[in-house]
């Protein structure tokens, strides 16, 4: 669509991918006897005086009216038959990294919006597979499959439309929302759901009376930066279709690591020895499905009292990528560590000062005989 001196870039392929009510759909995953009970994401109002606020609900407590960012006090009200679970955001941080593992399978083009959501461009992707439909049923499924978490996709040509589009089908489906029918879907949107809508600017709007697009479409480029400053001016190109703001992503990746939350904390240094030979794995894993190798290990560790210290070493060389060698490594930065009769609730091992591996930094044994 062209619209005077307004033009549509539609040449990317964006997929914005959303965890379906992903904090509470780990929990019920963690706990399957919340698969069937209203369980709300947040500290108990009973115990914590009223105060607190809900992180999000699963669908079943949606049902009853409660929904992300209300008091827990009013869920609680709305449903008194719920089950309040206080966020374990270590845990969801661990889960979101694993998702975005499967995201760099098919592109390192990533913008993390929040731990449960993110914009991927696909225009370019790793697979170098040209239907995006077909590329984000297998990001689902990758994802299904590793995690046992849904999620849902939107697909266009600009963010904003992407976003829009995910929202359209929850949970698990996939929209697309192309250029030919972008102006309609549009026109048909409510105007709470344009995003940055919040609830003084929907006021405003209501006088003026805009209830959907179609009314917003209607106004000048004057009239809404007027009414809106700013965000006028980004309202009349969105109406329109046109949100040509590129995928930021960090070209860069400065450090790749793994952690891992213990529900139950480690108590002896075997177990302790145990989980890091596991996280030394994974870490190996992810560097060299990224082709990077690094000088700097870093040990993390986070005792039950929620004490956290990192300590780390560096060598001259890159350190070559075995997981035998990052075992090694932490465990000599754990032995400079209280021990874990302290009781541990979280490891990490992360690899940092990277670099790709190519042919001018790997050693060679030029003066061997």
């Amino acid at each position: 669509m062209d619209d005077g001196y307004l033009k549509i870039d539609s040449s990317r392929s964006i997929i914005h991918v959303d965890m379906d009510a992903f904090f509470a759909s780990i929990e019920q995953r963690e706990h399957p006897e919340f698969l069937t009970v209203p369980l709300v994401i947040a500290k108990d109002p009973r115990t914590t005086g009223g105060r607190g606020v809900v992180t999000t609900a699963n669908y079943i407590a949606r049902q009853y009216g409660i929904h992300s960012a209300m008091a827990a006090s009013k869920a609680l009200e709305l449903c008194p038959k719920a089950v309040f679970k206080a966020p374990d955001f270590e845990l969801f941080r661990d889960v979101s990294n694993q998702i975005h593992d499967i995201f760099h399978e098919y592109t390192d083009k990533i913008e993390t919006v929040a731990l449960d959501e993110a914009y991927l461009d696909v225009t370019e992707n790793k697979l170098a597979i040209k239907d995006t439909i077909y590329l984000a049923h297998l990001i689902q499924s990758e994802i299904w499959e590793k995690t046992h978490l849904t999620c849902s996709t939107g697909i266009s040509y600009s963010k904003f439309l992407a976003k829009e589009a995910s929202d359209y089908c929850k949970p698990a489906g996939v929209t697309v929302i192309d250029e030919a029918d972008s102006h309609e879907f549009l026109m048909r949107l409510t105007i709470k759901k344009y995003r940055g809508v919040g609830k003084k600017t929907l006021t405003k709007m209501e006088k003026l009376g805009i209830k959907n697009g179609h009314d917003l479409y209607q106004m000048t480029e004057m009239q809404l930066i007027k009414e809106f400053g700013k965000f006028g001016y980004s309202l009349y190109r969105r109406v329109r279709g046109i949100d040509n703001r590129p995928v930021e992503y960090q070209r860069e990746r400065k450090s790749i690591g793994r952690e891992r939350t213990y529900g139950h904390e480690l108590n002896s240094n075997g177990d302790v020895e145990e989980q890091l030979l596991k996280i030394a794995v994974m870490v190996s894993d992810v560097l060299k499905k990224h082709q990077k190798h690094g000088k700097t290990l870093v040990l993390k560790v986070r005792y039950l009292d929620f004490t956290t210290l990192t300590k780390r070493i560096t060598e001259t060389d890159y350190i070559e990528n075995n997981p035998q060698i990052f075992y090694e490594l932490a465990l000599d930065i754990f032995e400079q560590m209280p021990d874990a009769s302290r009781g541990i609730r979280l490891l990490g091992i992360t690899l940092t000062n990277l670099a790709d591996i190519g042919y001018e930094n790997i050693n060679l044994p030029l003066y061997q005989k």
